[in-house]
């Protein structure tokens, strides 16, 4: 039988927030070599040796929580990387890439000073592939908020429909009145939605029974528990 060295395997994080109105992805710089002192994406080999390790997601919660302190609400695998271009130190080596999405609010109280942040459209030479991973992933969390849920995990657990909103509006660079934004999310007249009770077409941006105070009359707050898809692109 032939026997094929094996590559080196790896999960990498494209962490994503909101700062300034803008998306940002956090990155460390490297330690060591190869390329130490670079801005990097967080990341870590898979332990096959250790039986908690299940799979390349145990991996990615697991190196985030290592580097980072974190362990985010919202992780999705975005795609492999692989080739002999990424490392050429290391030969053929494989990374699988990986997008979360935390509020920046979260980031501060949990890793400050932890973590660098870059603006995903004005970006320096990360290590490796990591340009080509950032792009890759804002691409699809654009991509996936025109017709779902997803912008919901960049805000608190509990957020306004008019931060919802705003974060709509920083991912797509596009400024919308509130009636517009509701029509295309197929939002509900709040005031008949009772807490427990859904606002949206898809059924999972959920009612509370609390409410954040303001110079104005209290705006009620929402939460989400699952992604949710629209029948039809929204944005």
């Amino acid at each position: 039988m032939v026997k094929f060295e094996k590559p080196d395997v790896s999960v990498d994080v494209v962490l994503l927030t909101v700062i300034d109105g803008a998306l940002h992805v956090a990155t460390h710089v490297r330690p060591k070599e190869p390329q130490a002192g670079k801005a990097a994406l967080i990341g870590g080999y898979v332990h096959v040796d250790d039986a908690r390790e299940e799979n390349v997601e145990d991996t990615a919660f697991r190196v985030l929580h290592e580097k980072a302190g974190l362990r985010p609400r919202y992780l999705e695998q975005l795609k492999t990387f692989s080739g002999r271009r990424r490392d050429p130190t290391r030969g053929f080596t494989v990374a699988i890439s990986h997008v979360a999405l935390v509020p920046y609010e979260e980031l501060v109280a949990e890793c400050a000073g932890l973590l660098s942040f870059y603006d995903v459209d004005a970006l320096p030479e990360l290590a490796f592939d990591h340009n080509e991973q950032v792009a890759e992933a804002v691409t699809r969390v654009r991509n996936k908020s025109s017709y779902s849920t997803l912008p919901c995990w960049l805000l608190p657990e509990r957020f306004t429909l008019t931060q919802l909103q705003h974060v709509y509006e920083q991912i797509f660079g596009e400024i919308v009145n509130r009636a517009t934004f509701r029509t295309r999310l197929g939002l509900k007249n709040v005031a008949e939605v009772k807490a427990g009770e859904s606002v949206d077409e898809a059924g999972v941006i959920i009612a509370t029974d609390e409410f954040q105070g303001g110079a104005q009359r209290p705006a009620r707050l929402f939460r989400v528990d699952q992604l949710g898809l629209y029948r039809r692109a929204s944005w």
